[in-house]
């Protein structure tokens, strides 16, 4: 009996593993939302790193948050690096690219607790006068990354965040 139940568990981990295996190698997530303002009144709070905490759905989950800016102020060049809880991490972002009032680009690094290197898009399109964000993250997956998702949905876990996020700019645009 405690053979088959120890055969059964290895077929189990054996497919589990197997299945992270077979996943793509790159993950992409993307969420959109009206904000009713203009692209121009939108796009600093993007473009800015020092005005994320008015609407980034991950400032106020560590108050005690390191942050440090650097490069530029705003816009290509600039960034921030942050270091806070395990519920936060420790990581780094720049802004590779910055055509206002339409596009941010920025390079995320994270490095605790888990190590990455992912892209994140902010596309910008006016709809009357408001605009219409296109918040996109991809990078490649890693086998832990494809392993976890097996479990954990990377596009739930994450697009709620952005979801969250998007809301909050709503506000932070008015």
């Amino acid at each position: 009996m405690l053979k088959t139940l120890g055969l059964a568990v290895v077929v189990i981990v054996v497919a589990v593993l197997a299945y992270a295996a077979l996943q793509p190698d790159t993950f992409r997530v993307t969420r959109s939302a009206t904000i009713d303002a203009p692209p121009d009144k939108v796009y600093p709070l993007i473009a800015d790193f020092h005005r994320w905490p008015a609407w980034s759905p991950w400032e106020n989950r560590d108050p005690a948050m390191q942050r440090t800016f650097g490069g530029a102020d705003r816009g290509k060049g600039a960034t921030y690096a942050w270091a806070g809880n395990r519920e936060v991490g420790e990581g780094r972002m720049e802004i590779t690219d910055a055509t206002m009032p339409s596009k941010v680009t920025i390079k995320l690094d994270f490095l605790q607790p888990f190590e990455g290197h992912d892209v994140t898009v902010f596309d910008l399109v006016p709809q009357g006068s408001a605009t219409q964000v296109t918040w996109t993250m991809y990078g490649p997956a890693t086998f832990l990354t494809k392993l976890m998702d097996v479990f954990f949905s990377m596009d739930r876990m994450i697009g709620k965040d952005f979801e969250a996020g998007l809301e909050k700019m709503k506000t932070a645009a008015k």
